[in-house]
């Protein structure tokens, strides 16, 4: 999952990829303890959530769960149980993260990269469909 982060007064930019381990691991909070050591503020930070697989699509198994709430009970929200089935957000768990180190101003690009065959490549869709994993997204941030 991309994640795009601009603090406009000091020029600072970060682009983040934030898979389940990335997130899981901190990448979020040392990407963001990093701008503060340049001198970035929270408050002028701007997050941007890319398209990504979300929940409904976000099959997994039931030791991923128990790795997430060994962490931290509070994670329990980003799961759902259906038909015997496990279901993990990704895209909330990560703007959590985000706002758990004070960044507010966070856009979230609600497109689910699983079903958007045509327009988006997905990893999860590639295997369950048993094709080659062939295929990547971009995301990019500049500042002028």
């Amino acid at each position: 999952m991309p994640v795009l982060l601009c603090d406009y007064e000091k020029k600072i930019i970060a682009a983040i990829h934030a898979g389940w381990k990335g997130a899981y691991k901190g990448i979020i909070k040392n990407v963001i303890n990093f701008m503060l050591k340049k001198g970035c503020s929270p408050k002028n930070i701007v997050g941007a959530i890319g398209p990504s697989i979300t929940q409904k699509n976000y099959e997994v198994k039931a030791d991923f769960k128990k790795k997430f709430i060994k962490k931290h009970k509070k994670n329990k929200i980003f799961f759902k149980n259906k038909k015997k089935l496990i279901y993990f957000d990704l895209p909330n768990y990560v703007k959590t993260q985000l706002k758990s180190q004070k960044i507010n101003k966070i856009d979230m690009i609600k497109i689910d990269t699983f079903d958007k065959k045509n327009n988006f490549f997905s990893a999860r869709r590639s295997l369950k469909s048993n094709l080659n994993d062939y295929g990547r997204n971009i995301s990019i941030i500049m500042i002028n």
